[in-house]
Order: C-alpha cells, then structure tokens, then sequence
C-alpha cells in the first residue's frame, strides 16, 4: 500500500467519525457505558484479591519447644527450618517475647493475673514464627516441622500450631471469592463485546448503500475496508480513554474519602499507580480491538454485490 493511500484511508476514516456524529457518538457511548460496568468490577475484583491477600499474608506457623532445649538444640533447629524451600523467614520468640505478647492481646482486668511470672517463674516455652512464601503451603510446612521429632531422640518441638481447621476454610473462601470475581468479569467482557459490536454493526449498516455504490464504481474491498478500519480503532480508542479518565478519577476520589474509615478496619484499598495502568491498559487495548472487529465483521456483510 502506498504512503498516500494510507494517509487518504486515515483522512477519511476520521472524517466519517464526525460525518456520521450520531452514529459515532452512539458507538462511543455503547463503549463506554459496557467498558464502565466492565472497569468496576474489573476494580472489585483486583480490591478483592489485595485484601484477600493481606489476609492470607497474616497466616504463620507458631512452633513451641520443650521447656528444657538447650540454646545449641535451638539453633540447630533454627537452621533446619531455614532450609526448608518453602520457608520465608525464621524468628526466634523468646519465652520473655511470648509473655510479653500474651500480656499485650490481655485486657487490663486480665493482665493481673499474669504478675509474678516474670523471669525464671516464667511458663511459656521457647519457640519460632515461621513465615511461608504461599500461604496456602502453610499445613505442608508445619508437617515437615513436625517430622523434625521424628530425627531427633529429644523430640524439641512441643507442638506446631497454625490454625488448623480455620486456614483452610479461610483458603477455600479467598480461592472462592476469586474465581467468583473472575467469572463476572469474563461474563461482563462478552456482554460488551456484542452489545459493542452490535452498535457498531447499526453504524455499518446505515452506511450499506455508500458501500454498495463504491463497490459498483469498481473499488476494491481494500479501498471500502480501510476507512472503516480506521474508523473502528478511533471510536475504540475514544471510548476506552473516555472510560480509563472516569473510571480512574472516580477511584481516586474514592480511595480519599473512604481510606481513613477503611484505614481504622485494617482494610486498604489497591492504589491507582498499582490498578492504573493495569485498568486503563485492558480496557483501551479491549475497546480498539472491539472497535476494529465490529467494523470489520459489518463490513464484510456488505461487501457482495
């Protein structure tokens, strides 16, 4: 194709943007209405996950040693479980550490009953926090801990705790919300992909005698394509940039005026610099793709005379 004959192809596929004002701005707001529904509960799902993951992050291991291993047992233990692959990191919970804490998560009333048990009175034993890189291998890990006894004639490690039970259903219920968030998600693309492609088609089809008198003065199906072509991928990129501009400034105004409430429940919101790009990515490549397939399918009904 000639340089001349792209330039007149894109030359004329922007003036029929504004030729047919309707029609085009009929095809812009078809996609940014299907493309705004899309981006917000494109935003649910990607807050959903965040929280879900914060969520899976607080999961550890809490491993308790006997009350008589020595300081050379415990940091033999140490290293052995640094070893294990599908450990992040080992902290050392002095028994002062633990009695500290346990004081700590008390109410004042109940804090009382903890006086005198200081120092060598102390009976908490020795232990570690053991944080995994999947939360969700965390019964895996505490197993292999366990197996560590199985050594070791001392048998150290009094007991593994991690929430038996609880983890697992909350793991079940953060995979649920999950794949639930990107069932909608996919079932809201297909929608505005034929609700799109649908306005399109109309636009196209308004258009069907100009397609027909090109053709009979000999024009080529390349010649007829092309404008439309061009014409498909600015009502694309149109609608989606309208879309990415609202969508974005809509979250950020309000991520400002519910952080502080959200912030007081532990709950945070995924920023805009971390969804941002990722949002206005998806749906301006989604809308110029929609927007290119829309035009080019109706043309193609019309291109037989």
């Amino acid at each position: 194709m000639k340089f001349s004959t792209l330039l007149r192809h894109l030359r004329e596929g922007a003036k029929n943007v504004f030729r047919n004002g309707w029609m085009s701005f009929a095809s812009i707001g078809s996609i940014v209405v299907s493309l705004f529904i899309l981006g917000v509960f494109m935003l649910l799902a990607l807050n959903v996950d965040k929280l879900a993951s914060q969520i899976e992050s607080q999961v550890e291991i809490r491993v308790y040693l006997q009350l008589d291993t020595e300081q050379a047992k415990i940091d033999e233990i140490n290293r052995t479980i640094g070893r294990i692959p599908e450990v992040k990191k080992v902290t050392f919970v002095s028994k002062e550490e633990g009695l500290r804490r346990l004081q700590q998560n008390l109410d004042d009333s109940a804090k009382s009953t903890l006086e005198g048990y200081e120092n060598e009175n102390n009976p908490l034993p020795d232990g570690f926090d053991v944080e995994v890189f999947d939360p969700q291998k965390v019964a895996f890990v505490a197993k292999k801990i366990e197996a560590i006894n199985s050594t070791d004639e001392a048998k150290p490690i009094l007991g593994v705790k991690y929430g038996q039970g609880t983890v697992e259903k909350l793991f079940r219920i953060t995979n649920a919300v999950r794949n639930i968030g990107l069932v909608i998600v996919a079932g809201l693309a297909v929608m505005a992909m034929f609700l799109i492609s649908t306005t399109i088609k109309m636009t196209i089809l308004a258009r069907r005698r100009e397609i027909g008198i090109m053709k009979l003065v000999g024009a080529t199906n390349s010649f007829i394509r092309w404008p439309f072509f061009v014409e498909g991928v600015l009502i694309g990129i149109s609608g989606s940039a309208i879309t990415s501009g609202l969508l974005l400034y809509g979250y950020s105004r309000l991520i400002q005026s519910a952080s502080y409430d959200l912030g007081l429940m532990l709950i945070e919101f995924a920023s805009v610099k971390d969804v941002g790009w990722y949002i206005a990515g998806t749906l301006l490549i989604l809308g110029t793709l929609l927007g290119i397939w829309g035009s080019t399918v109706s043309v193609r009904k019309y291109l037989k005379v």
